[in-house]
């Protein structure tokens, strides 16, 4: 048990999920909590144990985003060279101005997602057709002059990855972010596991682009084999609690078994000029990265699965909250009210 988180914020963290499992609008969930050498975990409605493995969403984008960082660990790119430089075709219209870190910071001016998307999911595309399809798309405004969240510009920089590495991502995340972090129960796409391993989401609630509403959209949903399997990088990674807890410790505790402690603090570290999103790499920064009451320095990420995770350098605390609830199907969410709980009670 957490000594120094007081138990009343635990207790509250708990009966949340608790209570939104019993009442039956969160089929599953998990919550584990770290505060320096002590941790708590509890698994709430279907999920089978504490190391059920949910759907992450977004929080996919910085785990792919690692991986492409272990090749700047290598020397092999640099944050500011043009995307034209790996991907020479994507010139012309602003193009030539998007750089890596205007991919990882949300500046690129690509959108979030592409209008083809679900003529796309419906034909079951692969990642290439789909970074063929991000490559061609117009950009919305000139690089680095606006924030716009973009799952497609992580897409590209994941791609970036496979260029660089000759490896696809899904087989290049093992190996540099699962493996040396010792994620036992995480996947790119579905792995060593199998699609009744994983919890399923409720998808009469996700998100439009994830098919959410469409009855017709059995087969490329968030629940299909297909989406599943894919290994998208901006929402297809598959993990339990404890192992995105270890994902966060890389950077809280600067461990160096995926990166270089250095390259770690560069990733957790505003990007964004005065006056647009603050950005890490891959993660959000600042008090809004976390929960209510987290501190500045807090970096973290949420998932449209139903999904949230941050860690905050001021109390030394990790929280992860999965949930098999999309985000989008209630307010406050029970993610977001367990989450603050647990902020509340770490300060």
């Amino acid at each position: 048990m957490i000594a120094a988180l007081r138990r009343e914020g635990l207790d509250e963290a708990v009966e949340v999920l608790s209570r939104a499992t019993r009442e039956g609008q969160v089929a599953s969930a998990v919550l584990h909590v770290i505060q320096r050498e002590s941790s708590f975990t509890r698994a709430f409605g279907k999920a089978r144990s504490e190391k059920a493995m949910f759907l992450l969403g977004s929080i996919s984008k910085p785990i792919s985003v690692t991986a492409l960082m272990t090749l700047f660990d290598r020397g092999e790119f640099k944050l500011d060279d043009p995307l034209k430089k790996f991907i020479p075709q994507f010139k012309g219209k602003n193009r030539d101005q998007v750089t890596i870190r205007h991919l990882l910071t949300h500046l690129s001016g690509l959108p979030d997602q592409l209008k083809e998307n679900d003529e796309l999911r419906k034909k079951h595309a692969t990642l290439t057709e789909f970074a063929e399809y991000a490559i061609r798309t117009p950009l919305q405004f000139a690089p680095g002059s606006r924030y716009q969240y973009s799952s497609m510009a992580v897409l590209l920089a994941a791609h970036v990855a496979e260029l660089m590495s000759g490896t696809e991502i899904r087989r290049f995340v093992d190996g540099t972010v699962f493996r040396p972090l010792k994620m036992q129960h995480s996947a790119q796409g579905l792995g060593r596991f199998t699609l009744e391993q994983m919890v399923p989401v409720q998808t009469e609630h996700a998100a439009p682009e994830a098919g959410g509403g469409d009855p017709t959209a059995k087969d490329w949903d968030w629940n299909s084999p297909w989406w599943r399997k894919l290994g998208a990088p901006w929402g297809g990674t598959h993990a339990s609690a404890p192992d995105i807890a270890r994902f966060l410790a890389e950077f809280l505790n600067e461990t160096g078994a995926a990166l270089k402690p250095e390259t770690a603090r560069l990733m957790v570290r505003n990007h964004n000029p005065p006056g647009l999103t603050p950005r890490g790499l891959g993660l959000a920064v600042g008090s809004s990265a976390g929960s209510k009451g987290c501190s500045e320095k807090t970096f973290g990420h949420t998932g449209s699965t139903g999904t949230i995770a941050w860690a905050d350098p001021a109390t030394q605390t990790i929280c992860v909250v999965l949930t098999s609830l999309p985000a989008r199907a209630m307010t406050p969410h029970p993610r977001d009210v367990a989450a603050e709980a647990v902020a509340t009670a770490a300060r």
